[in-house]
């Protein structure tokens, strides 16, 4: 068995040519040769893209986990939806679920298909498909502590609270598979929710800002701070977890060499962490089991 977590886009809402949107691809291969289990994290700008880079496709994926109503965290659903519509040739792929916390998402994904209506009466009537692409909302309170919210065989979803105020609500989810765990915080600051949900975590995937840059800006632009996760903090808390393997991504302010990711690297270290640490590009994964 294998359980492998990619980082689809390392991105945030500012572009760069080279980082997607944010997503996390977990994707778990059982031993015995059966069907792969893959769960896409959040789908940001160039989901699809990463996708196909990551050898898989919107067709296989199990399901989609959204984080909270942030656009950079939402805007490639869409796509991921209506390609993977267009690629089944065979027709019978099921609704992809999409499994969210109630709230904003909600209303979200069920008006995704509404919004290409009209392309897609001009495709089924030119292809003679008789159904366009379905989602399966997967709506969940938001947890007063972390909860199972979606299972599929050995694989196992819970959801907990994070803090990224004023958006609410803001989860970050813990898969477990029969290889490991693995935590996915979202965006958030560096708080107790986070910790209770990453304890015992093989692999914490973590949103990273250098607040020691963002201080240095002017005083308009520093409203960030308010709700993002300083590395320094995360090393702390990591280190304190006993996390084996930390991958920063949603990277602010994004690295642009090597030097500049080791400067996020440095500053997880001050924080005391002694694990190993990861400072994704997209399409950076590593393996459990």
């Amino acid at each position: 068995m294998a359980t492998t977590v990619t980082v689809t886009g390392t991105g945030t809402p500012i572009p760069t040519p080279d980082r997607a949107g944010p997503g996390v691809l977990v994707a778990w291969e059982p031993s015995d040769g059966g069907d792969p289990i893959r769960i896409q994290v959040d789908a940001g700008r160039g989901t699809v893209m990463r996708l196909l880079g990551a050898g898989t496709s919107p067709g296989g994926l199990a399901a989609v986990l959204l984080t909270h109503h942030h656009s950079d965290h939402l805007v490639g659903l869409d796509d991921v939806l209506l390609t993977r519509w267009v690629m089944d040739r065979d027709q019978n792929l099921p609704a992809l679920p999409v499994v969210v916390p109630a709230g904003p998402c909600v209303r979200f994904v069920e008006g995704l298909a509404d919004r290409w209506s009209e392309d897609l009466e001009v495709r089924l009537a030119h292809t003679g498909r008789q159904q366009g692409p379905r989602v399966d909302a997967v709506p969940f309170d938001y947890p007063a502590v972390p909860t199972e919210v979606w299972r599929s065989g050995d694989v196992r979803v819970v959801a907990g609270q994070v803090r990224h105020e004023p958006v609410h609500p803001a989860v970050g989810f813990r898969i477990e598979t029969p290889d490991g765990v693995v935590v996915i915080s979202g965006d958030t600051l560096v708080c107790d929710e986070m910790a209770e949900l990453a304890a015992g975590a093989d692999v914490l995937v973590y949103e990273a800002m250098r607040f020691s840059e963002i201080q240095k800006l002017e005083e308009h632009r520093r409203f960030i701070l308010d709700y993002h996760a300083d590395t320094v903090e995360i090393g702390c808390q990591a280190q304190e977890l006993d996390v084996p393997t930390l991958m920063l991504t949603h990277l602010i302010p994004p690295p642009t060499s090597a030097a500049d990711e080791a400067l996020f690297v440095d500053e997880i270290r001050r924080g005391g962490y002694e694990g190993e640490v990861v400072v994704a590009r997209d399409l950076t994964s590593v393996t459990l089991g």
